[in-house]
């Protein structure tokens, strides 16, 4: 690439949104690399937006988290430059001032990381668009860079830069799959999952004890790693298939089950450790027998946090958001819930 580094400055600004894994990816094997295939939901209205504005300089960062300096942050996302440099070889000659927000708790459970680093990867590789005077933003080459650089700060931000459905990590289940980027679901789903709601229930806002990256160290000596990683294909294929034929029978199983596991592996750990909270089962047995004693499709999934998501078609939005509010409301921390759903992706911000 080209790189005209005579530009003075320059501003650009990306919206991401998080997403949560119905096949989850948990355990690493080399750097950044999944230990199992993933799969997952793009949201809609769970999101972080970054600007960056830089000028020609050395490297330095100034960082703003919902405008209060992080310090924190800023060396988290320092290291991360130092890291992707020989890739993009500008970062350490320009100067950046990055401000972030949420409209949702970081580190909490609800993949605050996914669509920070997504957002912060998508801000970069326009930037170097910007500097090389090219113009790719439109090809799905610009997206699959931007996939390939998320990763590198946060696996499951691989796949926020899709909208809708997408996947991380090979598979022999999906074609062109590939540990190195994401890539949006090319199957056509059955039209029981368009416009899927998911509605996030704050168990609690509090930072995790133990964080994903310690999490993901953990499977390493975990002795049921192997026995999961085979778990995770083998869903991945029946979660294929009933999103194709509509089987919300076996959706909900396979989803329950993966959220369930993800959980059972962190207690099997060692040492081992448990993020969810009384509330969180509380409110998956509300769940369960809901559906049960109602008929109303609806299940949950969890994300590596107490936080619990609520997914249900739209065609179920009425009875599934009166139970919510009724039954479960009382049992998140200050009642808050965010109405969420099936997302179309990330969009750059002019």
């Amino acid at each position: 690439m080209k790189t005209d580094y005579s530009i003075k400055s320059g501003l650009v600004s990306w919206q991401s949104p998080s997403n949560i894994a119905l096949i989850k990816y948990w355990g690493k094997k080399g750097f950044q690399i999944p230990a199992n295939a993933s799969l997952s939901i793009t949201l809609s209205e769970s999101v972080t937006r970054t600007k960056i504005e830089y000028r020609p300089g050395t490297g330095k960062m100034l960082f703003y988290f919902e405008d209060k300096k992080n310090q924190a942050f800023a060396g988290k996302i320092a290291k991360y430059m130092e890291i992707i440099a020989d890739e993009l070889p500008y970062v350490k000659y320009l100067d950046f001032e990055i401000q972030s927000r949420n409209t949702f708790p970081h580190s909490a459970g609800i993949a605050s990381s996914a669509s920070a680093m997504s957002a912060l990867a998508l801000c970069l590789c326009s930037i170097e668009n910007d500097i090389s005077k090219n113009n790719l933003e439109e090809n799905k080459n610009f997206y699959q860079r931007a996939s390939h650089f998320a990763r590198i700060g946060s696996g499951s931000a691989s796949r926020s830069v899709y909208g809708k459905l997408s996947s991380w990590g090979k598979s022999e289940f999906i074609p062109d799959s590939s540990d190195l980027f994401a890539s949006p679901v090319q199957f056509t789903v059955h039209p029981f999952f368009e416009n899927f709601q998911d509605t996030i229930l704050i168990v609690s806002k509090g930072e995790k004890k133990v964080s994903s990256s310690a999490g993901h160290g953990l499977m390493k000596e975990n002795p049921f790693a192997r026995s999961r990683y085979s778990q995770a294909s083998a869903n991945l294929a029946k979660l294929i298939h009933a999103l194709k034929t509509g089987n919300s029978e076996d959706f909900i199983a396979i989803v329950e089950n993966e959220a369930l596991t993800l959980h059972g592996m962190m207690m099997a750990s060692n040492p081992g450790y448990i993020l969810m909270k009384p509330n969180t089962v509380a409110i998956i047995k509300k769940i369960q027998d809901f559906r049960e004693q109602s008929g109303v499709n609806l299940c949950f999934t969890l994300d590596a946090g107490p936080n619990v998501h609520v997914l249900y078609p739209e065609t179920e939005r009425a009875g599934a958001g009166a139970f919510i509010e009724q039954e479960l409301k009382p049992l998140c921390e200050a009642g808050q819930i965010i109405y969420d759903k099936m997302g179309n992706g990330p969009q750059r911000i002019n």
